[in-house]
C-alpha cells in the first residue's frame, strides 16, 4: 500500500503495544472481509470491512479498539483500499471513491460517471501529497479485461487516465499502488503477478520485478523496504533495497490484504480477508534483520563552564541571534586544544578540559564572510588542519565570501609565528572560488584522508530540484566531492590534481572531482581506523540519505532520491549509480546531519559506530555497518536534545562531541554512559 503518514506531528501517533520480536499478533478479529487499513490522525487503526461482497450498504470503515473493531463510518458498498490524508480518509467503494470525514461522515469524491470510463472493481488508493492528487486501481472485470489506473485531482475531483491496457501491455489485473518517491508510481497487477514502475510524466512504465501472483498490497517502510501481499497465496515477501530479489516473510495467511507499516516501522498490518482479522506481522525481512533497540546512554554539557570571547546573543537590533557552531576538531599536534569555528565568522580555540572558562579568538573572518539569520546556510563552514599542521602550520577554511554574492572560498592559512593560538589572517592564499546560483545547499565540510589529500563537499547550488543539474554534470564543482592535493601545484592553481582521481585525463571532467550525484552533503568524515569516508545528503521531499563514498561513484542526484527515482527524468536502480547504504523517510526526521564513526575509548558499545542526527526531528542514532554483509545490521537511538544537533566533532583521542546552535554559550554535548 503506502507509506503517506501526512499527519502534523509524528509524535501524535500511539504506538502498538511491544509485541515479541518473532511472532505476529492478531489485532482484532470476527470481522467480514477486512481489506485494507492504514493509521488515523490520533494513531489508531482505521481498515476497510467489505461485508458481503455485491451487497450494497453493509460495508464500513472500523476502527480498532481495545482488540476489537468498531464501526466508524457505515453505509458503504464494497470499501477496499483507505489512505488518512489531510483532513480525512479516502476510501475505494466499488465503483466511487468517497471521503470519510473524522467524524465519520461520507461524502463523495468521485462518482462512478466522473471517470472516463465508468469502473467496475475499485481497488487501491495511494495519495500524492505534493500534487495534491489521488491515484486508484481499477481491477477491472478481474479477468484480465478493462482494467486501468487513474489519477485524481482533489481539489478539482477532476479524474483522468493514467495506465490501462492500450498504453501498458500485458496489463491484466491492476491492484496495489504506491508512491515511488514524487514522480513516480508502483502498481502490483494481481492477475499476472507483476511489479511496475510507472513515470507519472508520460505514464511509461516497467516491469521491475515478477512472482507475486495475486498480489494484493505495496507497503514501503521508512528505510526504504518494500513489502508485498498476496491475497490469493497468503504470502508476504519483502524487498529489502530496489534491486534486490524479494524475500519470504510469511505464508501464513489465508488472503493477505492491503496493508500498511506501523507508526513504530516495527510492524506490518495485514488484513487476513478470509479469517477475518488484522495481524500485525513484524516488519522484518530475513538476512536483513537490523537492531533498533535503543541505547543506554546520556547526553551531557561539556565544557558548563565555557564563554565564548565576543560573543553577543543579541544583535544592534536587539533580537536573539544563536550562536551557531559548526565543527569541533583539533590540530593534531599533541596540544590538547580543540577549535571550533562559528558559522557568524569567528573561529574559536581553547584547551579541551572541562574547567576551561574562556575561548580565544584564533581566526576571525567575521567581516570577510557573508551570513545572516535569513540565508543561514552561508558563514563559515569547514574547517581542517593540515596532516603536517606541527611541521607547516597550514590549516584550510571553507566560507561564504561577503564581498561577492553566492560564492564560496576555500583558502590556506598559516598559524601566526607568534603565538600558536592565533591565525595570522594576512598568509591567506585563495584555492577555490566557486560560484553558485543561491545562498543555500553550500555543502563546506573539509577533511583530509589518509592519503593525505583534501577532500572538499560541495553542494548543488542550492534552491529546489537542482534547476540546472549541477548533480549530474561533471564541468562543474556544484553536488560534488572534491579531492585535491595542498602540497604541490599545478600550473595556473594553488594547488595540484592528484594523479589517481578518477576524472583524471577525461574530456570535459573537471579533474578535482571525487565523486558527484550529491545534492548537499551535510557533514562528511573519514573512520579513522578503516579509511571509508561516510557522507550524509540532505534529501528533498521525502528522503534523507547516508552514503559510503568512493572514487568516480555517481550517487544519483537529481535523478535519484535515496533509493527512489527523483523528478521527471527519474530513474530506478541502475548498475551505474551508487546507491546509499541508508535512508529514512521524512516521518522520522527531515534534516539529517552526518557525523563521525566512534574509535573514543570511553563509550565501548559505540565502537565503529557512525553516529549521525536529524535536525529538525532531534532525534540522535548510531548506524553500524556490515562490510561482508553489505548492508547495516543497526540503527539505535541515543535520547535527544532539545535543540537539534548542527554538526559533529572529535577530538585527538576520539572522543565525540554534538554541537547545536542555540542562544547561550551551552552548545557542545558529549556522549556518557
Amino acid at each position: 500500500m503506502r507509506i503517506q503518514f501526512v499527519f502534523a506531528v509524528l509524535a501524535m501517533l500511539q504506538a502498538l503495544p511491544v509485541l515479541a520480536a518473532d511472532a505476529p499478533k492478531v489485532l482484532a478479529s470476527g470481522m467480514k472481509n477486512p481489506e485494507s487499513v492504514c493509521l488515523g490522525p490520533d494513531g489508531r487503526i482505521y481498515l476497510t470491512e467489505i461485508g458481503e461482497f455485491d451487497t450494497d450498504g453493509d460495508g464500513l470503515v472500523s476502527v480498532v479498539k481495545d482488540g476489537k473493531a468498531v464501526p466508524f463510518a457505515t453505509g458503504l458498498d464494497d470499501p477496499k483500499g483507505i489512505v488518512f490524508f489531510d483532513k480525512g480518509f479516502y476510501v475505494t467503494d466499488k465503483k466511487r471513491v468517497v471521503h470519510v470525514s473524522l467524524d465519520g461522515k461520507v461524502s463523495v469524491l468521485a462518482a462512478s460517471e466522473a471517470f472516463p470510463t465508468a469502473p467496475k472493481f475499485l481497488n487501491d488508493i495511494v495519495i500524492d501529497p505534493e500534487k495534491f492528487c489521488a491515484f486508484v486501481s481499477d481491477s477491472g472485470d478481474l479477468q484480465g479485461h478493462d482494467g486501468a489506473v487513474y489519477r485524481i485531482d482533489l481539489k478539482s475531483k477532476k479524474v483522468t487516465a493514467v495506465v490501462n491496457s492500450e498504453n501498458l501491455k500485458g496489463l491484466h489485473t491492476p491492484n496495489g499502488l504506491t508512491m515511488d518517491g514524487t514522480s513516480h508510481l508502483l502498481l502490483l497487477d494481481f492477475g499476472s503477478g507483476q511489479l511496475y514502475r510507472i513515470k507519472l510524466a508520460d505514464n511509461s512504465a516497467e516491469k521491475i520485478a515478477d512472482g507475486f501472483d495475486g498480489g494484493d498490497a505495496l507497503t514501503w517502510d521508512r528505510h526504504g523496504q518494500l513489502f508485498v501481499t498476496s491475497w490469493k497465496s497468503g504470502k508476504v515477501w519483502g524487498i529489502p533495497r530496489p534491486g534486490q530479489k524479494p524475500v519470504l516473510i510469511s505464508e501464513k495467511f489465508e488472503q493477505a490484504a492491503d496493508s500498511c507499516i506501523d507508526a513504530d516501522n516495527r510492524f506490518l498490518l495485514v488484513p487476513d480477508m478470509k479469517a477475518g482479522t488484522l495481524v500485525a506481522l513484524p516488519a522484518t525481512i530475513p538476512g536483513w534483520e537490523v537492531d533498533t533497540a535503543p541505547l543506554p546512554l546520556k547526553l551531557t554539557q561539556a565544557f558548563p563552564h565555557l564563554e565564548w570571547t565576543g560573543w553577543k546573543p543579541e544583535n544592534d537590533a536587539g533580537m536573539v541571534v544563536n550562536l551557531r557552531p559548526l565543527l569541533v576538531t583539533h590540530a593534531g599536534d599533541g596540544s590538547n586544544r580543540l577549535f571550533v569555528p562559528v558559522q557568524q565568522g569567528a573561529i574559536h580555540v581553547f584547551p579541551n578540559d572541562d574547567g576551561v572558562k574562556q575561548t580565544k579568538i584564533f581566526l576571525d573572518l567575521t567581516g570577510k564572510t557573508r551570513f545572516s539569520e535569513k540565508e543561514f546556510e552561508e558563514g563559515v563552514l569547514g574547517l581542517a588542519f593540515h596532516p603536517k599542521y606541527k611541521q607547516n602550520g597550514e590549516f584550510f577554511v571553507f566560507y561564504t565570501d561577503g564581498k561577492a554574492k553566492n560564492t564560496n572560498v576555500v583558502s590556506r592559512f598559516k598559524v601566526s609565528k607568534s603565538n600558536p593560538d592565533q591565525a595570522d589572517p594576512a598568509s591567506e592564499e585563495v584555492l577555490l572560488r566557486i560560484d553558485k546560483p543561491f545562498w543555500n545547499h553550500d555543502g563546506g565540510t573539509l577533511t583530509f584522508g589518509p592519503d593525505g589529500f583534501l577532500y572538499i563537499a560541495l553542494g548543488d547550488g542550492g534552491l529546489a530540484n537542482d534547476p540546472f543539474g549541477n548533480g549530474q554534470k561533471l564541468t562543474t564543482f556544484l553536488g560534488k566531492i572534491l579531492r585535491i592535493d595542498v602540497d604541490h601545484k599545478d600550473q595556473g592553481k594553488n594547488y595540484a590534481i592528484p594523479k589517481d582521481n578518477p576524472f583524471v585525463g577525461k574530456a570535459d571532467v573537471f579533474p578535482e572531482i571525487w565523486a558527484y550525484g550529491l545534492r548537499n552533503v551535510w557533514r562528511m568524515a573519514f573512520d579513522r581506523q578503516t579509511g571509508n569516508l561516510w557522507a550524509a545528503d540532505v534529501g528533498q521531499n521525502l528522503y534523507e540519505e547516508i552514503n559510503l563514498i568512493k572514487a568516480g561513484g555517481n550517487y544519483g542526484w537529481s535523478i535519484r532520491e535515496a533509493f527512489h527515482p527523483f523528478s521527471d527524468k527519474g530513474v530506478g536502480t541502475r548498475p551505474e549509480l551508487v546507491e546509499p547504504i541508508w535512508e529514512y523517510h521524512h516521518d522520522i526526521g527531515k534534516s539529517i546531519t552526518g557525523g563521525v564513526v566512534y574509535r573514543g575509548k570511553k563509550i565501548p558499545d559505540l565502537e565503529g559506530a557512525y553516529l549521525y542526527a536529524d535536525f529538525v526531528s532531534l532525534r540522535i542514532f548510531a548506524l553500524r555497518f556490515d562490510a561482508e554483509k553489505g548492508r547495516v545490521v543497526s540503527n539505535r537511538e541515543l535520547p535527544g536534545l532539545k535543540s537539534g544537533v548542527a554538526s559533529f566533532g572529535e577530538d585527538d583521542k576520539g572522543e565525540v562531541y554534538l554541537l547545536v546552535h542555540q542562544a547561550n554559550t551551552q552548545v557542545i554535548y558529549r556522549i556518557t554512559k
